[in-house]
């Protein structure tokens, strides 16, 4: 047995499913997680001492590789003054002054301590402003584990076939409106259905946790458009996006405005942190300032703060890392496609392949790949040296870390694949 079975056999009896968040687990891939002890660059290790490319980096945030000095010495030099103080900060008033100097349509930001937590607000705070109860949110889109959101999820919920949860109320889910990714009449139609009633529209600019799947031509703009016409506000969830397609996220990628905007784990640089932003008319409709409620003790974390300062002023001053990991994962998108009959969905610095030979574009489409086919080549990328996602319905992510061997090693891994 090895020591990453036996830690699972030991986290088994302690933890649901042995593990604190569901895709770990590798029920969608089969064997035995690894457990991972450091990382550093490009690469991880686990506490067997395999060494492995990775392209998860804690699910996007790594942008700049793992452990880098900058973000390192930032977390060394704040955490000798204290761990957390439950009070205000300098470092949170860095923070959303860089945010809001990097991402001109966002004028006001609310530190909290998760993507889902900053959905979950954004959604409350959507309701507040605009005094209406209905959302809209797109099958496939993952929006975090919040009751009103676990509707047709992806992500995890998806890749364990349930992607509505136990424990979600009627009453919670009932005024979610579900409309399809990539189809602007679905959203119309919802829209006819429920005149004056939609508060918000959410969307993930760029799906990626039903695997990668880029916006249509249009998409976007449309969404735009109808969210005016109808008095709704739409929502951008850049947990994964955002600070990753360009510095200014999805926003600036393909230049539209959202009203609000939720971002997660690379503010932090990989440490749990998150924050949604947005106009200030609508921004100061938060407690204290207003009527709509939400706070958290540990929200502006000094260190997760530090550590995302770093994060971010290295992108802001190195704006070069963008051509440098979005060329590569396009290098990386065409040698699969290149070596493998399936598709390959990429954008940016963010891919996937799909075990099926039509264009995904949508949720249907994507729920085409082949699982088992998936399954069976996660693990013989894993067993070469390869990390990606043990799960279909996730993206890989490329860093600045990543060099172009790396890419030439993946692509032979890939190559030697029996379809």
């Amino acid at each position: 047995m090895t020591r990453s079975e036996a830690l699972f056999e030991r986290a088994k009896k302690v933890m649901p499913g042995g593990v604190n968040s569901p895709v770990r687990a590798f029920n969608a891939v089969g064997g035995s997680p690894r457990f991972i002890t450091r990382a550093k660059g490009s690469h991880i290790w686990d506490a067997d001492g395999n060494e492995y490319v990775d392209y998860i980096g804690s699910w996007g945030p790594m942008i700049l590789g793992h452990a880098t000095e900058e973000v390192l010495n930032a977390v060394a030099s704040t955490m000798v003054n204290g761990l957390s103080f439950g009070a205000a900060t300098e470092l949170e008033v860095q923070m959303a002054e860089l945010i809001t100097e990097i991402v001109k349509p966002i004028e006001m930001v609310r530190m909290v301590n998760s993507g889902t937590e900053a959905v979950m607000s954004a959604l409350r705070l959507a309701r507040g402003f605009t005094g209406r109860e209905k959302l809209i949110k797109f099958a496939g889109c993952y929006h975090g584990h919040s009751d009103s959101m676990l509707v047709k999820a992806g992500s995890g919920a998806l890749t364990n076939g349930n992607p509505d949860s136990s424990g979600v109320t009627r009453g919670a889910a009932q005024d979610t409106l579900l409309a399809e990714y990539n189809d602007l009449s679905s959203v119309e139609e919802l829209f006819h259905q429920n005149p004056g009633q939609i508060a918000a529209v959410i969307v993930e600019p760029v799906g990626a946790n039903m695997g990668v799947v880029p916006p249509a031509e249009g998409f976007l703009q449309g969404l735009r458009k109808l969210c005016d016409e109808n008095g709704a506000l739409l929502i951008f969830d850049e947990v994964i996006t955002g600070f990753r397609l360009a510095l200014g996220g999805a926003q600036e990628y393909f230049g539209i405005d959202a009203d609000l905007v939720t971002y997660g784990k690379i503010i932090g640089a990989g440490m749990p942190v998150g924050a949604y932003g947005g106009r200030r008319e609508i921004m100061s409709h938060v407690s204290p300032s207003g009527s709509v409620y939400q706070a958290g003790t540990l929200s502006g974390n000094p260190v997760a703060m530090a550590a995302g300062l770093a994060n971010l002023t290295q992108l802001k001053n190195h704006p070069e890392v963008y051509d440098k990991i979005n060329a590569m994962a396009a290098s990386l998108a065409q040698g699969m496609r290149d070596r493998l009959p399936y598709t390959v969905n990429q954008i940016g610095s963010v891919l996937s392949v799909f075990f099926t030979k039509q264009p995904v574009t949508d949720f249907a489409s994507a729920k085409t790949s082949d699982t088992a086919i998936y399954a069976r080549y996660f693990n013989h990328m894993l067993q070469n040296g390869i990390y990606i996602a043990p799960a279909q319905f996730e993206a890989m992510f490329l860093s600045a870390a990543h060099t172009p061997d790396e890419i030439q090693k993946t692509l032979d891994v890939a190559a030697s694949f029996e379809k």
